[in-house]
């Protein structure tokens, strides 16, 4: 039987790195194994005085889906508790990363993996990216920032909506409320476009 893949791959070109969530037969879950590889991986990139961005992407039809459920349901409320400050802590590194964080939407994005893409300064997505927050439907809610990001970004009024019913949008719609900033095929290359945009950003790449 062959090995899992890698949960996250990360490549380096030039001054960006890519970090690619990389299981999509499991839907690239934002299991506490891969959460434990990204924290690490960002501290490495940390240390690279080169590194001046870093995107987010998935594989397939998949940018993550969030929390593993299966893990969850195995959670008391210690563990719980330890989940839950482990992915706070890591959304919030990259919302103070000193590099300019972008996510490349580039399927669906559910649960958790939205908390991630809010955490980022920019989000971009392809045309058939999928959002939710399906929390409501399992009677939980997010522990990972997406409570407080999401009504900054779109508004008190539609975040509590699509919390509380938990229904899917899409590409146009995330775009209409103002989710993400474009969408466009291949949206790693528009990503990396992004991040090489002169602005008044200092984040952002000469």
């Amino acid at each position: 039987m062959s090995e899992d893949p890698a949960a996250i791959v990360t490549k380096l070109d030039g001054a960006l790195a890519v970090i690619r969530f990389n299981r999509p037969l499991q839907r690239n879950p934002l299991s506490v194994t891969t959460l434990q590889e990204l924290e690490r991986k960002l501290d490495e990139l940390a240390a690279l005085e080169e590194i001046a961005a870093i995107i987010f992407t998935g594989t397939a039809d998949v940018f993550a889906s969030g929390a593993n459920i299966r893990e969850l349901a195995q959670l008391d409320s210690a563990s719980a508790l330890q989940f839950s400050r482990l992915g706070q802590r890591i959304f919030q590194a990259v919302a103070d990363a000193r590099h300019l964080t972008i996510a490349a939407i580039n399927g669906y994005c559910m649960g958790g993996a939205l908390d991630l893409a809010l955490a980022c300064d920019i989000r971009v997505a392809s045309t058939n990216a999928v959002f939710a927050h399906p929390g409501a439907r399992l009677g939980i809610i997010t522990g990972w920032g997406g409570t407080q990001r999401l009504p900054r970004i779109i508004g008190r009024t539609r975040a509590l909506e699509l919390f509380a019913t938990a229904r899917r949008f899409t590409s146009p719609e995330a775009l209409l409320i103002g989710l993400v900033t474009r969408v466009e095929d291949p949206v790693l290359e528009c990503a990396k476009a992004k991040a090489r945009q002169p602005a008044e950003s200092s984040k952002l790449i000469p």
